[in-house]
């Protein structure tokens, strides 16, 4: 474990000088709290907690740098998009994180490790170990490092789906979009969900995801991209 952790340490270019906060914010809270994150008066949870809030403000100061000349709501855009979950565990397995996990032994063998509920938190929750060992600065160097390559990619603020298909749908006088979940398959750690949606007077789309939003989003592009092209 040890080994695995400073591969993350090597990963994130932070060495931590309490080393007992690192693994509180690997210890997934399906453990219960250990003697480890007792002593540093930190655990898994309230750390997820705080790390929500660094990335948050890294990403925001990062925007704001990046598109100077941006509205609040085009550069709100931007954010929602890039501090999602599914971005956070793209980022969690990028760096080591899902590895470094110590998990409960059914959490374990549900696929924790690739759940990307749990990669998510686990990697808010590192991100706020690294505050509080090194401070507000060496978290934000690390978020910007992870973040930029997405910020500098993305021209154009992103369009959330299922926003602008509501937002279509309520430009006509229609009812909100419906959103049916047809099927829930694969195994816990891997599920795949299945999702349809329809709008009045239009045929209905469907989707595949690892999460439901996730298929709910991607039926909902799938939607608004034929309308949108008629």
């Amino acid at each position: 474990m040890k080994a695995t952790q400073s591969k993350l340490e090597a990963a994130l270019g932070h060495r931590f000088a309490s080393a007992d906060l690192l693994v509180a914010a690997l210890s997934h809270s399906s453990l219960g709290r250990r003697g480890n994150a007792q002593r540093s008066g930190a655990d898994f949870e309230r750390l997820e907690f705080l790390g929500d809030r660094v990335v948050s403000l890294s990403v925001a100061e990062l925007l704001t740098e990046r598109f100077p000349g941006e509205s609040e709501g085009d550069l709100a855009k931007r954010h929602a998009y890039l501090v999602r979950g599914e971005q956070l565990a793209a980022h969690a397995k990028t760096l080591g994180i899902g590895e470094a996990l110590t998990l409960s032994t059914s959490e374990n063998q549900g696929g924790g490790r690739d759940n990307p509920a749990v990669l998510a938190d686990a990697f808010e929750a590192v991100i706020a170990a690294v505050h509080l060992d090194g401070g507000y600065t060496a978290a934000r160097a690390i978020v910007r490092r992870v973040f930029e390559p997405i910020v500098v990619a993305e021209t154009e603020p992103p369009r959330e789906p299922k926003t602008a298909l509501q937002e279509w749908a309520q430009g006509r006088g229609l009812s909100l979009p419906r959103y049916r979940t047809l099927a829930r398959e694969g195994l816990a750690h891997a599920p795949k969900f299945t999702v349809e949606v329809a709008v009045d007077g239009e045929l209905p789309a469907t989707a595949e995801g690892a999460s439901k939003r996730e298929a709910e989003r991607a039926a909902a592009a799938t939607l608004l991209a034929r309308l949108e092209a008629k």
